[in-house]
């Protein structure tokens, strides 16, 4: 299922793009997977909202895994040469967005590492496929089966259990009273006994 990666430049738009309709459409990096045709990055199979630059950001640094991406490629990637925005500060801007979607810090990358002086580096292990990779349950799926009966069990109500514990409030109270009456009866009796002693 797992092919090898794709070792287009995502740099060169138009030989990316070629390479692109003939690449593994599917590619995962621990709990992440990504949709290339849909755009799309999920979580455990939950969909992650990445704005357009952040996720090309991350295809960029995926394809070139291991390899160091300078800032001023990062920047001819992300922006048409005639356009004039604040590149050092929007490049900075868009890899913090992608640390903050992968729930990762700069001081222990899991995935992007910072090259001091010279740029990015995707340092996870993608793997790519032609089919979507199966989803790992998420936590609340798994506990939902952990408590599930088997199908072959039948199911219990849960109506005996209020009823007995209906039963138990009731012995309870009982017992409560039955412990007031009979401390009651002991100190008439006690009062009644002291006061013939005393006459």
């Amino acid at each position: 299922m797992t092919t090898v990666a794709p070792r287009a430049d995502p740099l060169m738009d138009h030989e990316y793009l070629s390479e692109f309709a003939t690449s593994p459409r599917y590619l995962r990096f621990g709990p992440f997977s990504v949709d290339r045709q849909r755009q799309q990055v999920y979580r455990d199979g939950g969909k992650l909202r990445l704005q357009g630059k952040v996720y090309q950001v991350l295809l960029v640094l995926i394809e070139k895994q291991g390899e160091v991406v300078t800032r001023e490629q990062l920047r001819q990637a992300l922006w048409p040469a005639d356009t004039h925005v604040n590149y050092d500060a929007n490049v900075n801007t868009t890899v913090n967005k992608l640390r903050q979607a992968l729930g990762e810090s700069t001081d222990k990358p899991i995935y992007i590492e910072t090259v001091p002086r010279k740029g990015y580096s995707f340092i996870g292990c993608a793997e790519y496929s032609n089919a979507p990779f199966p989803q790992a349950p998420s936590p609340a799926t798994e506990d939902r089966n952990h408590h599930a009966e088997p199908a072959d069990r039948p199911a219990i109500s849960a109506e005996p259990e209020g009823g007995s514990r209906k039963w138990l409030t009731l012995v309870v109270i009982g017992l409560i009273v039955v412990g007031i009456l009979l401390g009651a009866g002991v100190a008439t009796l006690w009062i009644t006994r002291f006061g013939q002693l005393h006459q």
